[in-house]
């Protein structure tokens, strides 16, 4: 039973921090103003109303008994109470009217008519509190007569039921609207820290966050920024590392490369020089995983110009871009730009022609990248991401490198929050679907 009540109070109950604060603020001041409220309604108000009217028809009751048992004063009568009570007396000979003018769902009037029908008894009394705006019209059969009396509204009603709840209803609203802005100065700093986590799970360096709110808020703000400090200098330790080994290859890599020119014995120099390419392209693959991990800053890309400018970067006629509608999203472009470039690469070294297209969603961009090569056996789909793993068989997608080359293209992906998959082209060939987010 707790088990199912709980599960439905997290799918009404708000998810944000702010609304579930202010719920917990906001929740007691309301029920409070209705309890206050409900007691005194019920207790004070409705008491009261009936007091006053009770004493109402005492008074219209005497003055019938006192008209029936003497009407020869009848003009000093009627007149005192004009005077004293600000009452209107009217004896005359009108027919009586026959349909309700009260109201079905008016507490005043629900209070008046049960006093009247207690004195007078049932269709002796016709009333109207809606008739007039600050009087009430009553008519009370008596004989072959009937008693018409124009009374002021506040004998009916006490005036101070609108004040009282206006002064209740307002401080409660000025309550909920000063939590609200204290709620807010609370929760900024919160929603500050959640954005800085996600752009740094991104990929971002993160350099304009500084630590703000409470003192709890502001330590685990503190913690956060040495942590993304402290794994931004690994990575940049690392990245520098890589790049300084390869860079440093470079010099005995070329030097040979001289010196198997001078070498007459040709087949030997051809052999040997196969060997230095393979490792300079080795090299340059190391320098590429190096250049993923350096620091660059987020920007607003068009991805229809930056396939286009790939295109004209590449200058083949086999690249055809189905769809390069205007999309736009927030990335680093240089590393987009290498991640679309080697996959691209791939189709066009193992397959005759490649097919970009681009999709939007609701809230994401599809990038789909064919070619009509090999393809790649879907129990591999998974290991091709791994770092230094080539396919020996139907396809490799670097056939002189050390396997980085999706294992790059699913880290850039990753940081930009997007996801990669594969699958069979409907042109026979592999299909690279790529999702962004914008």
């Amino acid at each position: 039973m707790f088990s199912g009540l709980n599960k439905f109070l997290k799918i009404i109950l708000p998810k944000r921090l702010f609304y579930r604060a202010l719920i917990i603020v906001a929740a007691p001041t309301i029920i409070l103003q209705l309890i206050i409220t409900v007691v005194f309604y019920d207790s004070i108000w409705i008491k009261a109303n009936k007091s006053i009217t009770r004493s109402l028809v005492s008074q219209l009751k005497t003055i019938q008994n006192v008209y029936l048992n003497n009407k020869d004063n009848l003009d000093f009568f009627t007149d005192s109470y004009k005077n004293n009570f600000n009452f209107e007396i009217d004896i005359n000979n009108n027919s009586f009217p026959t349909s309700s003018g009260e109201r079905k769902f008016s507490p005043m009037d629900r209070s008046l008519r049960r006093e009247l029908k207690s004195a007078f008894g049932n269709n002796n009394y016709w009333f109207s509190t809606s008739k007039f705006k600050n009087a009430v019209e009553i008519k009370i059969k008596s004989e072959n007569e009937v008693i018409e009396f124009l009374v002021p509204k506040e004998m009916v009603a006490t005036s101070s039921v609108r004040l009282f709840v206006l002064w209740t209803t307002l401080p409660s609203i000025v309550l909920v609207l000063i939590a609200l802005v204290f709620l807010k100065n609370q929760t900024r700093p919160l929603v500050k820290l959640a954005k800085a986590a996600e752009r740094f799970g991104k990929g971002d360096y993160v350099n304009d966050f500084s630590p703000s709110g409470a003192a709890e808020i502001r330590k685990a703000a503190y913690e956060f920024d040495r942590m993304a400090k402290r794994i931004n200098r690994h990575l940049n330790q690392r990245s520098e590392m890589l790049s300084g080994i390869s860079h440093d290859l470079r010099t005995p890599l070329t030097r040979l490369k001289l010196q198997l020119a001078m070498i007459k014995q040709k087949d030997i120099s051809e052999n040997m020089s196969k060997d230095i390419d393979e490792m300079e392209g080795m090299l340059n693959d190391y320098l590429q995983f190096a250049k993923t991990q350096a620091k660059e800053n987020t920007s607003i890309i068009n991805l229809g110009d930056l396939f286009n400018g790939i295109k004209n970067d590449l200058k083949n006629e086999n690249l055809t871009l189905a769809n390069s509608e205007k999309t736009i999203l927030t990335g680093r472009a240089s590393s987009l730009k290498r991640c679309f470039e080697n996959v691209i690469n791939n189709g066009l070294t193992y397959g005759k022609k490649v097919y970009v297209s681009l999709h939007k969603s609701s809230n994401r961009i599809i990038i789909n990248i064919e070619d009509d090569g090999p393809g790649i056996p879907e129990d591999q789909y998974r290991n091709v991401f791994k770092p230094f793993f080539r396919l020996d068989k139907s396809r490799s997608l670097n056939k002189s490198g050390v396997g980085l080359g999706l294992a790059i293209v699913e880290d850039v992906i990753n940081s930009h929050g997007g996801n990669i998959q594969l699958g069979e082209s409907k042109y026979k060939g592999l299909l690279v679907k790529i999702s962004l987010p914008f």
